[in-house]
């Protein structure tokens, strides 16, 4: 069955007999500390952080938070290459973005001797529930790659597929997302949304109906299909989104994430192990969101 909200994503980890070892890059901060905290009651990670000891400490006692379940890696301001290797090392299974810059996380993560880099364009998959309309969709790529190619925009199409299926649908439909739903020279990007949806047609990237370009309101409302009489399977149906740049979705989630009535988390696909992956300035509650969706991701390598 489909897994359809936070609240099954949060039972599925609930029902795991075993706990994942998660290395928190920059660790003293309140939100992260209280999410691995949570996690950890729960039963789903070993948690482990890097950082200064000593600030982790005073940021704990601050929380009142017993560090006692908490493996902490000192680092000398290199927080990211410590929790990177503790992945390679085989001491962690994920990583998770913790107080730390972004930039700073993916040049450890994209070192080509010592990071988590594959052949696959790296791309941030959030998982959106809107409450009010019981929506549920995935959007890419909000986070890392600012102007894809159209080969990129391959790759993060199929992270889409992937992450689509390991939640459970088997023929996920995705919309190229654009400003637009008509072709035009003057939009290139509309012109390879109607490329994308037209190569997903002949299988190349997996079990999936792909249908582009589409505006934000085609993608989500069938009241907005009906009256700009656009049809196709994923019109007011999009169970994906694909941005043409990082411009346009990183503007969207965060209208998403500030404006509507919503859950959300984040992980970067396409690395080594999935990377639990959002904003210094996200809630706990979010973090903890985002480690659910990146425990649950860990099944994809199962097959």
């Amino acid at each position: 069955m489909p897994i359809r909200s936070f609240d099954e994503l949060f039972a599925a980890a609930d029902a795991e007999s075993r706990r994942i070892p998660v290395a928190a890059a920059g660790g003293a901060d309140p939100t992260v500390l209280q999410a691995l905290a949570t996690a950890e009651s729960r039963g789903w990670v070993e948690p482990i952080v890097t950082g200064q000891a000593d600030d982790i400490r005073r940021v704990a006692d601050q929380l009142e938070l017993d560090l006692t379940p908490f493996h902490i890696i000192e680092d000398d301001g290199t927080s990211a290459e410590a929790a990177v290797a503790a992945v390679r090392a085989g001491e962690a299974r994920l990583l998770m973005k913790g107080q730390i810059a972004t930039p700073a996380l993916m040049k450890a993560v994209l070192d080509r001797e010592n990071g988590l880099r594959t052949e696959r364009t790296i791309c941030q998959v959030v998982l959106m529930e809107i409450l009010r309309d019981q929506r549920r969709f995935l959007l890419a790529d909000t986070g890392v790659t600012i102007e894809p190619s159209f080969a990129q925009k391959e790759d993060i199409l199929r992270s889409l597929v992937d992450v689509a299926h390991l939640l459970g649908l088997t023929s996920p439909r995705v919309a190229v997302m654009s400003a637009s739903e008509k072709v035009s020279g003057a939009l290139p990007d509309t012109e390879e949304a109607a490329r994308l949806a037209q190569k997903a047609a002949t299988g190349q990237y997996g079990d999936c109906n792909v249908q582009g370009p589409l505006s934000f309101d085609l993608a989500y409302s069938t009241d907005a299909g009906e009256k700009k009489q656009i049809e196709g399977d994923v019109t007011g149906a999009a169970d994906a989104m694909l941005f043409p740049n990082l411009l346009s979705a990183n503007l969207t989630v965060k209208a998403l994430m500030y404006a509507a009535d919503c859950r959300f988390g984040g992980v970067l696909w396409g690395a080594a192990c999935p990377v639990i992956f959002m904003s210094r300035a996200d809630t706990t509650e979010t973090r903890l969101r985002s480690i659910a969706l990146g425990l649950h991701s860990l099944k994809w390598d199962a097959g």
